[in-house]
């Protein structure tokens, strides 16, 4: 399974397409539409949020709520291209206008100018904005109802936002509901806290990151390969979070903390009985040894950088002149920590689908669940 996404921020829309999707897989466009709701969400969002109501319009591939075997093709509108069109239609648009030279730090506009010759940071930024995760987290929420079939669920919830941080250990039930949180934080005292951090952070037109924990419930053991680099399971999945824009570390289970520590603190016992069959008391493995799932519960994180577009501009250098300038500002989240739990848990299921039908390769829904329940 493939997906291949397409489209700028401010174009007319964004497009996915999913390839190698078995038949017979429901799709509900009212889950994808949900997902997309609260890609928009959480406290600390900006202006375009107001703009854009995302829904997704399923263009081809499905039939009576049901994948044909055949490419899947996703669509997301850009509401906002309205206001742009004079600016970005493919054909006719005016390159003298809405150009960015004042090259913005933190984004790609520098280094994405000089790789493809370009005179105008618009023609990088357009496409490297994370306005793009809007269609990751489509065909994203596709995936999910794959694994949803077999048994497996992902769900995920804010760990820290603006270095308020819960340590908390919480079992994968009570993340139920958490996204009702303004910060999808489990613990309402913390998120009132991170709330105000982030309300004077906006004051003082700065910007804030965090980090989010996606779990995932119920896969089965030896999804990924310990023979081969490429298949490794952790690589796969650590590989697509750091895909997500400003995503700039990942962990899994005990992540960093585990070369703290001794590694008879570190490494999960393995026991046996008859009633379980092997099974461990502790899951510091994020339930991944050896590249491959382990049967425990998956835990991962990602770190998230503060937004690098700053309502007050950051120095810089003008492009055209080559003079010291403030950078430019486009509409900004002070901090947008809950649109990237939601993205991680997008990407995560899809890779996860991957591994899935790479192992199990099967051209309906129906044989692959059939195959998954014979696993062990």
């Amino acid at each position: 399974m493939e997906l291949m996404t397409a489209g700028e921020s401010h174009g007319k829309a964004l497009v996915a397409v999913i390839e190698g999707l078995p038949a017979g897989l429901p799709v509900q466009k009212e889950e994808i539409d949900r997902y997309l709701a609260l890609r928009q969400g959480g406290y600390g969002r900006g202006a375009r949020q107001k703009i854009e109501k995302d829904t997704v319009n399923i263009l081809a591939g499905v039939r009576g709520g049901r994948t044909l075997g055949s490419p899947v093709c996703l669509s997301v509108e850009n509401k906002d291209y309205a206001n742009w069109e004079a600016y970005m239609d493919p054909c006719t648009a005016d390159l003298s206008a809405r150009r960015v030279t004042c090259l913005r730090p933190g984004h790609a506009d520098l280094t994405g100018v000089k790789k493809f010759a370009q005179t105008d940071a618009r023609n990088i930024l357009e496409r490297a904005s994370a306005r793009e995760t809007a269609v990751r987290v489509a065909a994203g929420t596709v995936a999910r109802g794959l694994l949803r079939e077999l048994g497996v669920e992902v769900s995920g919830y804010v760990r820290s936002v603006a270095g308020v941080t819960d340590d908390k250990a919480y079992p994968f039930e009570a993340l139920q509901g958490v996204k009702e949180s303004p910060l999808f934080m489990p613990d309402a005292a913390l998120c009132a806290e991170a709330m105000a951090r982030l309300d004077a952070i906006r004051e003082e037109k700065d910007t804030a990151g965090g980090v989010v924990e996606v779990r995932v419930h119920g896969l089965k053991s030896g999804f990924g390969s310990c023979m081969t680099y490429g298949q490794k399971l952790d690589a796969a999945l650590a590989g697509a979070l750091m895909s997500i824009q400003a995503i700039k570390g990942v962990e899994v289970g005990m992540g960093f903390a585990a070369a703290l520590s001794r590694g008879s603190r570190v490494h999960d016992a393995i026991y046996y009985d008859e009633a379980h069959g092997f099974y461990r008391n502790t899951n510091n493995a994020g339930g991944i040894e050896g590249g491959m799932s382990n049967g425990e519960e998956l835990v991962l994180r990602a770190a998230m950088k503060p937004i690098p577009t700053l309502m007050r501009g950051l120095d810089t250098v003008d492009l055209d002149t080559l003079q010291p300038a403030r950078a430019a500002t486009e509409r900004s989240d002070v901090c947008a920590v809950c649109a990237c739990e939601i993205i991680a848990e997008s990407v995560v299921c899809f890779v996860l689908a991957q591994k899935v039908l790479e192992r199990l390769g099967a051209d309906t829904m129906q044989d692959v669940k059939e195959r998954y329940a014979k696993l062990p």
